[in-house]
């Protein structure tokens, strides 16, 4: 499954691309090992640290940053990151939009609001236009 998932990350994403990863990476307790599948994952990569993360992943080289909670603009759209989704998050009445993983597709939907999971997008990265673009409805199944 590892395998699996590390070579979709690569085919859907370009060494010169940024990811905001919003946590659960890796489960490992080996520092080695976590270093490893960073090393050989695509893009530039930050962590927003999720409840299955530990310090093997906090610490490993290849985040260019690591956080628990970010709020960014790209392209003109407000963005709030965690790992954890908010009921209302700042900027909710303004047009910011929730990123977050977490929940598994499980929740009710809310505006402005993406799961962004990998377990909601066919275990692979989708691009920030993909997410606004669709919204909180799930990929097509691949056959």
């Amino acid at each position: 499954m590892d395998a699996a998932m590390a070579a979709r990350w690569n085919a859907a994403v370009r060494p010169v691309d940024t990811v905001w990863h919003l946590g659960d990476v890796a489960r490992s307790r080996d520092p080695a090992a976590v270093a490893a599948l960073l090393a050989g994952l695509n893009g530039t990569k930050h962590l927003v640290a999720g409840n299955n993360d530990g310090p093997a992943t906090l610490a490993a080289p290849g985040w260019a940053s690591v956080s628990s909670y970010v709020e960014i603009d790209v392209d003109g759209h407000a963005l709030v990151l965690c790992h954890y989704p908010f009921r209302t998050w700042n900027g909710s009445g303004r047009g910011a939009v929730d990123l977050h993983g977490h929940s598994h597709g499980r929740l009710s939907r809310m505006t402005r609001q993406v799961d962004v999971g990998v377990d909601v997008w066919d275990f692979t990265p989708v691009t920030l236009a993909t997410l606004l673009g669709r919204g909180r409805r799930r990929p097509e199944t691949r056959t």
